[in-house]
């Protein structure tokens, strides 16, 4: 099985994401042996965020800790202190031996040492209204020392800027659930990516989901092609092997170059491309 590092195809390179530190799907997400794993092989990695009670942040999902670890309540209302002893769940609920990643435990990995191409995204699950100034104190601090390995990226993008900005670099995902279904001519995938491009000036990477490009494509217009000339690169998010004709929408999204694919099966999905003989 292939690394999942990247696809080399016509003189340009397609990153593979690890989603949620996963590089197969059965992968327990966020643990820290995937992580250390990624910066030894110069992985481009994401880390979603939850802001805790303390002001720090820990890398679940979702809003509660119930689903993902052996805790229980919302993770804003947790401390550092309360989720330093918790662990993991695996698919099937039960406890593993892998802890609860915190941020100042990113950080620590890697001041540690990484390959020069490790790139972590941390995806902030967080709108602007539940964070403040200890937040954004706390994570500049823990980050600053380390900030070229990382990218802070969200749909909120007053969020984004509040932690993130003069720090490290910044990404925006400017995707809601609806997006999709509005995208019914030439026009309106026009209008949707220069709204992205004009809400986030600063973003060094657009974060698009691959059925969006591809749909903006069959109209004609081409996304990816929109965020170069204005200077960004562009992320594809989610694509997995057994999706529908999941070969075929790898093989367009590289030739559209797009600068990253985001997946939880890497070493798959690299195996699934197939060169273009033209």
């Amino acid at each position: 099985m292939p690394d999942g590092i990247e696809i080399v195809a016509n003189g340009h390179r397609t990153r593979l994401k690890w989603h949620r530190l996963q590089r197969q799907p059965e992968d327990i997400p966020f643990t820290p042996a995937r992580l250390r794993q990624g910066m030894v092989l110069g992985a481009s990695m994401e880390v979603d965020l939850r802001r805790r009670a303390d002001g720090g942040f820990a890398c679940l999902h979702d809003e509660t800790l119930d689903r993902e670890t052996t805790g229980s309540g919302p993770v804003a209302l947790a401390t550092r202190e309360d989720l330093r002893d918790l662990r993991m769940r695996g698919r099937d609920g039960m406890p593993t031996e892998d802890r609860l990643l915190l941020l100042e435990d990113l950080a620590e990995l890697a001041a540690a040492g990484a390959d020069p191409a490790t790139l972590v995204q941390l995806d902030l699950k967080e709108a602007d209204a539940t964070l403040d100034g200890r937040s954004a104190h706390a994570f500049r601090a823990v980050l600053a020392p380390v900030a070229g390995r990382f990218i802070l990226s969200g749909g909120d993008w007053t969020a984004v800027r509040r932690l993130g900005a003069a720090v490290l670099r910044l990404g925006f995902d400017p995707c809601d659930d609806d997006t999709l279904g509005t995208l019914v001519t030439a026009a309106d995938a026009e209008r949707f990516i220069a709204a992205a491009l004009d809400r986030a000036p600063e973003a060094a990477m657009i974060y698009l989901s691959w059925p969006i490009v591809l749909r903006a494509d069959a109209l004609g217009v081409d996304l990816i092609a929109a965020c170069h000339a204005a200077g960004k690169s562009v992320d594809a998010w989610t694509l997995n092997p057994d999706h529908p004709d999941a070969a075929a929408s790898l093989a367009r999204l590289v030739a559209l170059r797009a600068d990253q694919i985001t997946t939880d099966a890497p070493g798959v999905l690299e195996a699934m491309f197939k060169p273009s003989l033209e």
